[in-house]
């Protein structure tokens, strides 16, 4: 049903969006949906849930790699690829509409809410894990998490908005040559050795 959900949202948006679009998608009548979700914000409120839930399961499948790799994936999947082009902006811009409506609607804000809090916490906790592992330099887990996540967030809403088709490569870029690399202790370490060449 929440796949189902999905290639609904894609195809129709947020703003068209029917309880009949979702059935058709699944092959299952509507009133076996509202047997399960008396309405429609109950069942995208469900929908968000299972994306973060998804999110979690995939971050989690990481949990072999070195911090590093950890938080390059994950900038990596907020890009889009060839393939993949048409869903990703599609969806985005369902989503986007669905945020646009968090100011109005409660359960929306409070999911959408939970669900970026979740998502950025994951990341504080992997630059804990490399400064833990001497990986990164000391740097504030929480802000630095917060820059990455809504950098790519902005890039992705500025691509369905206004048609930036480079906004989340661009700013992928940025984060790896600014922010990822910055973070890796190597850094410091040179830095340190290069002061101590100038002071001999």
């Amino acid at each position: 049903m929440m796949e189902a959900t999905y290639r609904a949202l894609c195809a129709n948006g947020f703003a068209s969006l029917t309880m009949q679009d979702i059935a058709d998608e699944a092959d299952k009548s509507t009133s076996l949906l509202h047997y399960h979700y008396d309405t429609k914000q109950d069942l995208l409120v469900a929908f968000l849930r299972y994306l973060i839930a998804r999110f979690e399961e995939r971050f989690e499948d990481t949990e072999n790699k070195d911090p590093e790799e950890r938080l390059r994936d994950f900038v990596s999947r907020m890009v889009p690829d060839e393939d993949g082009e048409d869903d990703y902006d599609r969806f985005g811009l369902a989503i986007m509409e669905l945020r646009m409506q968090a100011p109005y609607e409660d359960a929306y804000r409070e999911q959408l809410r939970t669900n970026e809090a979740v998502i950025r916490s994951r990341l504080a906790d992997v630059v804990r894990d490399g400064i833990e592992e001497g990986v990164f330099r000391e740097v504030d887990p929480d802000r630095t998490a917060r820059l990455i996540f809504d950098a790519l967030d902005g890039a992705r809403s500025e691509r369905v908005t206004v048609g930036a088709d480079e906004a989340p490569a661009e700013v992928a870029a940025a984060l790896d040559e600014f922010v990822l690399s910055s973070l890796l202790a190597r850094a410091d370490e040179s830095t340190e050795s290069d002061e101590g060449g100038e002071t001999e």
